[in-house]
Order: structure tokens, then sequence, then C-alpha cells
């Protein structure tokens, strides 16, 4: 971090451009035509909360948030729509994967944009929100498919919306029958937690289950203000998720892993899903292999409670659903059953 910054000279601000972390201090000024051509095409956004942790770019808090021309460098096995999102969109905004349960998109904005993430060529400041009629033909969708229980309301983040817009949702799907859980996938109360406002929590309110799962790579992440928002949150009855992605130079070890999971349980968070990285364009120097993750979670047991210990999944590219790294589902080094019994050969595990 500048010198000038901790000095108190530069106030802290949204990052957006390879200029602003130029001045801040957070990439060298030789980069810039390199970090611009990276602009151009993915997002970059460093919020205050996570600027304050930055004490190197390449520390585990950096290498989240901060671009690197090795962005560029596409592997054959990489592709834009890892998840196959698209070819389970029904309608915008609407994603169908499971029977049971949908995702709700109702914007591509996120308070930061992590140069990992499995939808970097779609969020950014740009992605906007569903207008009113797209919203609409959304949730009228919801409404006509009653085998829906589940509602996942990510993004983009679902609490970077107005109060007045997200509990304008919630009601929506309250007031449906037959969904019985509401679940927001967020980086909020880590990224940005001066948003998680009194008329924010207020509009979560709903009689149906309401969960909310955080992601968060880094025990460093969870500073007070995080650990704030997140037992506010419980005190309003809402249970919480802990969400993580497995990074190499991130949380590639034990104890990384370890400190992590025990901070989200002080908290009353479970530890849910850590994700094998999905393999979206540029994200090559993030990857640990699926074998080497299975070591580092092997290396918990008998370390920490039961209630630190999540299940770690992979989604299987092109639309195929999660399924856990365990016994019965790896049938050999390339190759992973889905949910439904069929076998797929992948590339690089």
């Amino acid at each position: 971090m500048a010198e000038n910054d901790k000095a108190g000279v530069l106030p802290r601000k949204l990052l957006r451009t390879p200029q602003d972390l130029i001045i801040a201090g957070l990439a060298p000024a030789e980069q810039r035509d390199a970090l611009e051509a990276v602009a151009r095409q993915y997002a970059t956004a460093v919020p205050p909360a996570f600027q304050a942790l930055i004490e190197t770019p390449d520390d585990p808090i950096g290498l989240q948030v901060i671009p690197s021309p090795e962005e560029l460098l596409i592997t054959p096995e990489e592709r834009s729509d890892p998840i196959g999102d698209e070819a389970l969109s029904p309608v915008p905004g609407i994603v169908h994967r499971y029977p049971d349960r949908a995702l709700l998109k109702p914007l591509l904005v996120c308070p930061l944009y992590c140069r990992f993430c499995f939808r970097r060529e779609h969020v950014g400041p740009d992605g906007g929100v569903l207008d009113e009629a797209a919203l609409d033909v959304a949730l009228n969708w919801l409404s006509e498919h009653t085998q829906i229980q589940e509602v996942i309301l990510t993004g983009g983040d679902p609490l970077m919306l107005s109060p007045r817009r997200l509990e304008k949702i919630m009601q929506a799907l309250s007031a449906m029958p037959h969904v019985t859980t509401i679940r927001l996938h967020t980086r909020v109360p880590v990224a940005a937690p001066e948003r998680m406002t009194p008329a924010m929590l207020d509009a979560l309110e709903s009689d149906k289950a309401v969960w909310v799962a955080v992601h968060i790579n880094h025990v460093r992440e969870m500073t007070p203000a995080a650990q704030d928002v997140l037992k506010r949150l419980v005190r309003q009855g809402i249970p919480l998720l802990g969400q993580s992605v497995l990074l190499r130079g991130v949380n590639d070890s034990t104890e990384a892993l370890e400190a992590l999971f025990r901070a989200m349980v002080a908290v009353r968070m479970r530890p849910y899903y850590l994700h094998q990285l999905d393999q979206a364009p540029g994200t090559a120097r993030f990857h640990v292999p699926v074998e080497e993750g299975q070591r580092l979670l092997a290396g918990l047991r008998g370390r920490v409670t039961g209630l630190a210990w999540p299940v770690y999944v992979l989604d299987i590219p092109g639309g195929y659903g999660k399924i856990p790294l365990g016994p019965g589902y790896v049938d050999g080094p390339l190759e992973v059953r889905d949910p439904f019994g069929q076998s797929h050969h992948l590339d690089r595990l």
C-alpha cells in the first residue's frame, strides 16, 4: 500500500481504474497498458473495506481483487460460461438447474469484482439491473413453476439493490405459496458492510425461511465491521452459511482454511461449501488441483469441530450441477459423475 495512503493523505475510495490502483500504490505504473487491456474486458472494483486490508498486492486480499495481466492468458479448458448458466436460463434473470430450486439474478453488479469469478465476463458496473418489466417476467416465471421451493437471489450481489427494490422482491417471493425458502448469496457484509443499514435488514423480512450465504475466502476479511453485520443478521433470526473458493495464494493451506472456518463458526456461520475453482477465462493462476484440495481438507480432520467442516464441491463444467469431491464421486483422475448418474470426462482436475 502506498506510503502516503498509510499516512492518511489519500482518503480511501472505491478503486475502479488502473490509474486508481497505481495512485493507491496497488499496481506498478509500468503495468498501466497491460492493466488497461484487462480493464477493457473485466471490471475492477476495490472497495475501501478491502483496500484497508491489503498489505501487498499479492497478499491473500490483494490477489482476490487487484487485476493482473495474467488474466488475458486463456487456457484450453477455460470457458466464458463455465457452469452453463446461459443454457439453463428460461427467461432473463432466471437460472433453473435443479428441479426444486432456481436462481434469481436481479442485477449483475457487485461491491467488488473477484479476479476468479465464474461470471466475470458478465458482471460489472454496466451489468445493470433487471428493469421493472424484466423483473416482473422473472417473478411470474417463478410463480407459475410451482415445483420451485427454494429461490436463490444472486447475481451480481442482491444486497447491492436498494432496500426498496429488495423488499419488493422479497415480498413477491414470500407471497408464492410453493416457495418455502429464500436464500441470498452475497459479499456485501465483508466487502461493503456500510450497506447493511437498518432499512436493508428490514427488507429481508419474510415469513418464509430466509438464509444468507456469505462469500468469504480469508480470515482477514472478517473485520470487526463485518462481524458486526453478521451478528446483526443472526440477531434478526437469519441463519448464515459460509461459502469459499479454494484459491492458490489465498487460502491453499490447512492453516488458512482452519482459521477461516473457525472464524465463521465463532459468528454462528456454518461453513457450507468450499468450491473447487470454476474454469473461467484467465483464472489459471488461482487453480489448486483437486488432489491437493482433498489433502488440505483431510488435514483438518481432528483439528476442527465438524461444525467447521464444509463440503468440498465441484460444479461440473457445462451446467451439470455440483458434486462433493469425495469417495464414490471421483471415478478416476479425469472422470466425475454428476448428481444424476451421468459420467463426464474433464480436461483438468
